[in-house]
């Protein structure tokens, strides 16, 4: 698909590793790109709150999620966390209230 094959981060926990599987082989391309590229730079850094909060948000719908995080729709208040913030910042797009 559109995984990279570049150097992988030294991904030892079995949950990290399939956080980054599912990161890169979403429903949409787009979402392959956003997420994919956000786990290998990182995933491995994630405390364990935040890895959590990231397999909540991989449970989110594809189109939903990628309204959020190019800010086409503004995140709605009971999904609104650091991390989608995070993820937006690393894609250079600016936070919506």
């Amino acid at each position: 698909m559109s995984e990279p094959t570049g150097p992988v981060p030294n991904l030892s926990d079995p949950r990290r590793k399939r956080l980054r599987f599912r990161s890169w082989h979403r429903g949409m391309k787009e979402m392959d790109l956003i997420l994919g590229r956000f786990a290998d730079a990182t995933l491995a850094h994630l405390s364990e709150l935040e890895v959590a909060a990231y397999e909540a948000l991989l449970r989110e719908n594809d189109p939903d999620l990628y309204d959020w995080i190019t800010g086409r729709t503004p995140v709605p208040a009971d999904r609104a966390n650091p991390l989608i913030s995070r993820i937006m910042e690393f894609h250079g797009v600016g936070t919506h209230d």
